[in-house]
């Protein structure tokens, strides 16, 4: 397996172009079985996520090209992606195939919505938490889909097609609410959703399915209605610069200091994130493509943080928050409240000298003057990027196994770090 290794104790300068969002990528690919016509999806980062849903779908009989490279585009700035889901042969996800990637269930919705029939199967565990699907299930109950559940397989059934109905989330679920939007759009009558998603990848999927012709208001807020339609048709749509990622490249500046400006990203994908950041001690501002981060000289100061669905402090940047609080000044107590096992990165950041104390749903950051590098294994895809933010700091040299994990939701980790100055390598095989 690949790793990657690093040599801390450089700053970063440069600029770094923020790739397309998987988190928003994913379901946008998955909407195109709602139509016969084609789905033309362009800044689609490279990644191994995109890949396996790509092979999944194309076991139901979807069709799909990848365009040659346009005007702008570079092996780090997206692809585009044609998608054709005219000739569905099957509408049934094996075991084998969804377990590889849990968005993937989703294809549950359009299935069912657009056939009437899918055969599903439950994705299974997950490495930081269970992240049930019951709640996705439900909305699809809820228009009037019959459900069975049987050898491991969700079977979702609506022969005359689904119905309008009310969606009312007893806590906020992403995935739930991608799933009703996609279901609701070919349902006879009105659909309300309520306390929905307000992330913007649920606004992206949204604005997507409005130019294939849904109706659809409010998504970005916690009440979404549907009037459905009886057919979509193709359209044209860019994946939403991924704020995740631009997150983190924003906490790796602020840990290993330098000047960075982020490109083709919005701050307010990301504001509660950076509002932390600038407590901590970085320099935050506008420019007009995107951010640029600043840390030079000042320290690293201690910031309790909880996270919370959005606009709050995103699940997907604890982990690396954790990591830049290691070298601050002070304690400070970082809570987690969307996933019960996401704290599986702290055994290995002790591994580089890091002072952490778990006590249920919190952790206690108490900040070292240094961390030393040494041989670490990623444990999954926002817990390895946490250790290449502390490996940028660290004395000597971090390696870090386990790297397909970076793989599934980082476009050219190494490359556009290495370009800003950090020593930074993959090493094959």
């Amino acid at each position: 397996m690949d790793r990657i290794r690093i040599r801390g104790g450089a700053p970063l300068n440069g600029l770094i172009p923020i790739s397309g969002a998987k988190n928003a990528a994913l379901p946008l690919m998955i909407a195109s079985l709602l139509t016969e016509d084609t789905l033309e999806l362009g800044n689609v980062p490279r990644l191994a996520d995109i890949s396996s849903l790509l092979r999944i779908m194309s076991n139901f009989g979807l069709d799909h090209s990848i365009a040659g490279r346009r005007p702008g585009q570079s092996s780090e700035t997206g692809q585009t992606i044609r998608l054709t889901a005219k000739s569905i042969i099957d509408t049934c996800a094996p075991y084998e195939l969804v377990s590889t990637m849990r968005a993937s269930f989703w294809v549950i919705a359009p299935l069912v919505a657009r056939f009437g029939h899918a055969k599903v199967s439950m994705p299974g565990g997950c490495a930081i938490g269970t992240r049930p699907v019951d709640l996705l299930i439900m909305a699809l109950a809820r228009l009037g889909a019959a459900i069975e559940i049987e050898g491991g397989y969700v079977i979702a059934t609506a022969p005359k097609g689904l119905r309008g109905g009310e969606i009312d989330f007893p806590k906020v679920t992403v995935g739930g609410t991608h799933v009703a939007l996609m279901a609701a759009t070919l349902a006879q009558g009105t659909t309300v959703i309520r306390n929905a998603a307000r992330e913007p990848e649920v606004v992206d999927l949204a604005e997507c399915l409005v130019k294939m012709g849904a109706r659809i208001t409010g998504a970005g807020t916690s009440e979404i209605v549907i009037e459905g339609v009886s057919s979509l048709n193709g359209a044209s749509h860019d994946v939403m610069p991924d704020r995740i990622e631009t997150g983190t490249y924003a906490m790796a500046v602020a840990m290993a200091g330098g000047d960075l400006v982020l490109e083709n990203t919005r701050p307010d994908y990301l504001q509660a994130a950076l509002d932390v950041l600038a407590q901590a001690g970085a320099e935050i501002s506008p420019t007009h493509s995107g951010i640029r981060v600043r840390r030079n000289g000042n320290g690293i100061q201690a910031v309790d943080v909880t996270t919370d669905p959005f606009p709050g402090f995103p699940t997907d940047l604890q982990a690396q928050f954790m990591a830049l609080m290691t070298r601050a000044s002070g304690t400070s107590r970082i809570r987690e409240t969307i996933f019960e096992n996401r704290f599986m990165h702290v055994q290995e950041l002790a591994r580089l000298g890091a002072h952490i104390r778990l006590d249920g749903d919190c952790a206690y950051v108490e900040g070292v003057p240094g961390l030393k590098g040494a041989p670490v294994m990623a444990t999954d895809l926002r817990a390895s990027v946490s250790l290449v933010i502390a490996g940028l700091v660290a004395e000597g040299e971090t390696t870090i196994n386990r790297v397909y994990h970076l793989d599934r939701g980082f476009e050219a980790l190494e490359a556009k770090l290495a370009r800003c100055g950090a020593e930074i390598e993959r090493l094959r095989g």
